[in-house]
């Protein structure tokens, strides 16, 4: 057989097989008794024909999310790809991780050449996820950020702002001189109390590596370098905090925020340390309220001395008194 032949045969068959793949795709979009066109009814998940109504095909799977979005803002907002991104990991969140259980698919144990060769993978694995020295940065930071908010009892989107500061600090460059540990607890310290969820210097210090003069100074460097908005805090934000600790009605918590009310009309915040206030004002309610409590446990929830209490104490009572009505 010659090549003319040959490619003739092989043109042949193409033609045969376009001619079945063109034949196919007619079938399917258009309607095999009138020949009209196939419309898909996603309401009924059935697909009809636009001219005679003949259902085709019916019970189609919807391949849809479940959910309904009226505009695009919204639908970006409900799409689901994958996992969700987050802040608090050095790359997002984006990586893959490869377990640390030595187990496969169905719970079986793997054997010990595949147990070596996981383990190897895993090696490489953290080695590529943290390919410079900026990112072992990130990966250091956020987990002492982590690690901190969690003994505080602090909530997620304290985290995630915290995670936001540091990163815009090492955009920033204002790490150099300055340690991770630092830079880190200073944005938790920050993150806090732009959530309304303040933890006093000591609380952080206690649970920091760094020491409170250096948490200080790099607070207030990080707050004037990136232009942060944090208001002074408010003692009102500390009382559920103390109530719940010392195991206290909500009859107090509920007359502690008025005595801190009556003390800022009077102007007695103004210089006064707000977490002195707040545990002043807790013990205050609390005698008020016929509670039994002492100045040592307040001071022990509060970390402050009794002498600081007694004196807010006397005050805030003060201020009451001449914000009450004649």
């Amino acid at each position: 057989m010659t090549d003319t032949n040959l490619r003739t045969y092989e043109n042949e068959r193409t033609d045969e097989r376009e001619d079945e793949t063109t034949a196919r795709v007619d079938e399917q979009e258009h309607c095999p008794e009138c020949g009209g066109r196939l419309v898909s009814d996603t309401e009924h998940a059935e697909t009809v024909c636009g001219d005679c109504g003949l259902v085709v095909e019916e019970g189609e799977i919807d391949r849809g999310p479940e959910w309904r979005a009226f505009d695009s803002a919204e639908k970006d907002q409900k799409s689901r790809v994958g996992a969700p991104t987050t802040k608090m990991m050095h790359d997002q969140g984006l990586s893959t991780n490869i377990g640390w259980q030595d187990k496969d698919a169905y719970g079986r144990a793997l054997s010990s050449r595949q147990r070596q060769k996981m383990q190897r993978l895993r090696t490489w694995n953290e080695r590529f996820r943290t390919r410079d020295s900026k990112e072992r940065n990130l990966k250091q930071a956020l987990g002492e950020i982590d690690r901190m908010a969690s003994a505080l009892g602090l909530p997620e989107n304290v985290r995630e702002t915290a995670s936001v500061i540091y990163r815009r600090a090492l955009e920033d460059d204002l790490l150099p001189g300055r340690s991770i540990e630092g830079v880190a607890t200073a944005s938790l310290y920050a993150a806090a109390r732009q959530a309304g969820t303040p933890r006093s210097l000591d609380e952080i210090s206690a649970v920091s590596r760094v020491e409170k003069m250096e948490l200080t100074r790099t607070y207030r460097y990080i707050i004037r370098e990136l232009g942060l908005e944090v208001k002074p805090a408010d003692p009102e934000h500390y009382v559920p905090r103390f109530v719940s600790d010392l195991d206290l009605s909500d009859e107090t918590e509920r007359m502690a925020r008025e005595l801190l009310e009556s003390a800022r009309k009077e102007g007695v915040h103004s210089g006064k340390s707000p977490v002195g206030l707040a545990a002043a004002g807790v013990y205050a309610a609390a005698l008020l309220t016929n509670e039994k409590v002492t100045q040592n446990q307040v001071s022990e929830v509060a970390n402050i001395s009794e002498v600081t209490i007694r004196n807010r104490y006397k005050e805030l009572l003060e201020a009451s008194d001449s914000a009450a009505p004649a």
